[in-house]
């Protein structure tokens, strides 16, 4: 492998941080280097996937309000917060210098992200696809796409992550859920300040990110800068991400929920019964309901069912008849009543959530 450019350029304007490896990208030819980013953007934004559609995934207002832009990017994956508190790392290469599968390029990618971490004291690891974990809690995430004539990894050094905010910005159907995101956010993802107690020194850990990466692609890393042509291209970047066409197209792909790591989403439904409304927020591990709150407008007595139907329905197995099996268990042992609601309404209602009921309360799973 011929040597890689390294392009350290610090703390940059938020627009910046993701026009510069979509300008490098776009901008590739056949002599142009291998490049490796290193960025921290100097303002807090909110970043969308390619395939996103920004009004059902941001709240619009809450960031006008906060004066916080959003921005569109080629990668895919979803909404995010993103501060001064993460290095970027961002790989702009030739596509015959990765490998040729997109799992081999997260491989490739995280190797040298787990290795700085583990040298920091963190027990960090690979959790394909392309996750970063600690002890089951996610430390990073990683992007992948191919743009231009060039192949593009994205992830990042986690020093700290504001997951309040990021529960804030995303928009959910109602607080509720809001709550549970965040709550979820931040049981299930950690970062190196929580790891170690303190944020170590950046040039540091930018010093040690480089050994290993330099290790891991056995390759040769030399500081470099833009060229004049790349310079214009990365004007000509800041506009297209700031035209209202680039930001409002229509993603090609929406999951419902909010998705905390590979495997684990916050997701919420309502279903109208006879007897009222009843609102699921689920937490969803795989297959399995990891966590379940109910609530509603409805009338259930005794009050104490509720929190018995919410711990029934939790665990693994999540088909039509075993959540109605237990919930109509609970019903029977308590001696449950709810007029105009139906252990079936509840079913229906959590199935929805878990997405297995579609057209109006039809159970896809039988």
């Amino acid at each position: 492998m011929r040597a890689i450019r390294l392009l350290d350029l610090g703390l940059v304007p938020s627009l910046r941080s993701q026009t510069l490896y979509h300008a490098l990208a776009h901008g590739m030819t056949s002599d142009a280097p291998d490049t490796i980013l290193l960025v921290s953007t100097i303002d807090p934004y909110v970043c969308i996937g390619f395939h996103q559609d920004l009004e059902e995934e941001v709240d619009l207002d809450y960031c006008r309000a906060q004066g916080l832009p959003v921005y569109r990017r080629e990668v895919g994956g979803g909404a995010v917060y993103l501060d001064r508190n993460q290095i970027f790392t961002q790989w702009v290469f030739h596509r015959d210098h990765l490998p040729a599968s997109v799992q081999h390029r997260f491989e490739f990618h995280i190797r040298p992200l787990v290795d700085t971490y583990r040298d920091l004291g963190i027990e960090a690891y690979h959790r394909p696809l392309n996750d970063i974990h600690v002890g089951g809690k996610k430390i990073g995430g990683t992007g992948a796409a191919s743009i231009g004539d060039a192949e593009v990894v994205v992830g990042s050094l986690m020093f700290d992550f504001d997951s309040q905010v990021m529960a804030r910005v995303l928009k959910v159907p109602s607080e509720k859920m809001r709550d549970k995101v965040s709550q979820t956010l931040r049981e299930y993802m950690t970062t190196i300040t929580r790891e170690t107690g303190r944020a170590p020194d950046r040039e540091r850990v930018k010093a040690i990110y480089l050994d290993k990466t330099r290790a891991a692609l056995g390759a040769e890393i030399v500081p470099g800068a833009l060229t004049e042509r790349e310079d214009a291209l990365l004007r000509e970047w800041d506009e297209r991400f700031l035209a209202p066409q680039w930001l409002h197209q229509r993603g090609g792909s929406n999951q419902s929920g909010v998705k905390i790591h590979d495997g684990l989403r916050v997701v919420e439904a309502a279903h109208k019964a006879p007897g009222g409304l009843i609102r699921v927020t689920a937490l969803l591990r795989e297959d399995r309901i990891d966590g379940l709150t109910i609530s509603g407008d409805f009338t259930l007595l005794p009050a104490s069912g509720v929190s018995s139907l919410e711990q029934a329905v939790c665990g693994p197995g999540s088909q039509r008849d075993e959540v109605l099996g237990r919930i109509e268990e609970v019903y029977a042992v308590m001696g449950i009543e709810s007029p105009g609601v139906t252990p079936e309404d509840f079913a229906i209602a959590i199935l929805e959530a878990a997405g297995q009921v579609k057209d109006g309360g039809i159970p896809i799973r039988e």
